[in-house]
């Protein structure tokens, strides 16, 4: 299956990533650059062992980059080692963001115009194949609106199971390039305290979808609503409150505050009470101490947090 974008051709394959007549193949390397198991072990068995040679003359390199060296007697040109993990063989999906960022960077500056990836850390590393072919296809969608990919991109999957999965990778990425394609996007957030006068604690939403992490509720504003409407739907669909005595904070506009694309968001404050039951795209809803906030809070929304809290002791 394949989509073009901008004239970039993203192809989406079942096969044998080693036997492709492509310019660059990626390999899930660790940052030794030790050729040892999953695709790594394909390449070298069937490349040779200079490739791992090569390989280990520019290593070691930090995890989340990658190095460029020749593919032996692969039908490739090159392979690209990008390290998703260090000899623990731990890894995780902002770790699979970084290398399909620095991968797309190096073939953007080697003028590589042709790169095949497996499901980086979907192996040996052991993450879910779905989330990682999203977080991949994000950071390609990403690299190509800013012109910063080669004008091929694959994605490979060995059996016919992880096709069908990397798949809905496929749709997702549709999903970008017909419904969010011109950008900035406009969403909505909501702070939501115990109280206004004097707030002790938060309500919070962990992400089912990368980036990861806990978020205010919120979301995109649908075609025909306003950012009011949009708050009260979003909170309702993701924690069943209902948004009370609540105003607009202020907007948040930082090109950077969201990993995928820019967005533009306008922050609310308000009031709620009850338990969150969490639904949509989260995966739990809570109240959180405002003392006690959890270390991974997604976007800039600890920010958010932060300015809600001054302006209601202020």
């Amino acid at each position: 299956m394949r989509v073009e974008f901008k004239g970039v051709a993203v192809e989406f394959v079942r096969g044998d990533i080693t036997a492709l007549e492509v310019e660059a193949i990626v390999n899930a390397a660790n940052n030794q650059l030790l050729m040892g198991g999953g695709v790594a072990g394909a390449i070298k068995r069937k490349g040779g062992k200079e490739i791992e040679d090569e390989a280990r003359e520019k290593g070691p390199i930090e995890i989340g980059e990658s190095v460029l060296t020749s593919a032996g007697r692969l039908p490739a040109k090159y392979v690209i080692h990008a390290a998703t993990m260090g000899m623990d063989f731990r890894t995780d999906y902002d770790i699979v963001r970084k290398c399909v960022r620095s991968v797309l960077d190096l073939c953007m500056r080697e003028g590589i115009s042709e790169v095949a990836f497996p499901a980086l850390g979907a192996g040996v590393g052991g993450l879910d194949l779905v989330l990682v072919t999203k977080v991949m296809v994000q950071e390609i969608f990403k690299a190509i609106r800013e012109n910063r990919a080669p004008q091929r991109i694959l994605l490979v999957f060995y059996t016919q199971l992880d096709f069908e999965k990397g798949m809905l990778g496929y749709s997702y990425l549709e999903h970008l390039i017909n419904k969010t394609m011109q950008g900035p996007f406009l969403t909505v957030d909501a702070v939501v305290f115990d109280d206004l006068s004097s707030p002790k604690k938060v309500v919070l939403v962990k992400r089912k979808n990368p980036p990861f992490g806990w978020a205010l509720p919120g979301g995109f504003v649908d075609y025909g609503e306003t950012v009011e409407e949009a708050v009260v739907r979003e909170l309702k669909e993701e924690t069943d409150l209902d948004y009370r005595d609540y105003e607009q904070l202020r907007v948040f506009s930082d090109p950077n505050r969201d990993e995928r694309f820019h967005t533009v968001t306008v922050a609310f404050v308000g009031t709620a009470s009850g338990s969150p039951k969490a639904g949509s795209d989260a995966g739990e809803a809570r109240w959180f101490d405002l003392e006690e906030l959890p270390s991974q809070i997604a976007f800039d929304h600890r920010q958010i947090i932060e300015t809600a809290r001054r302006r209601r002791h202020g």
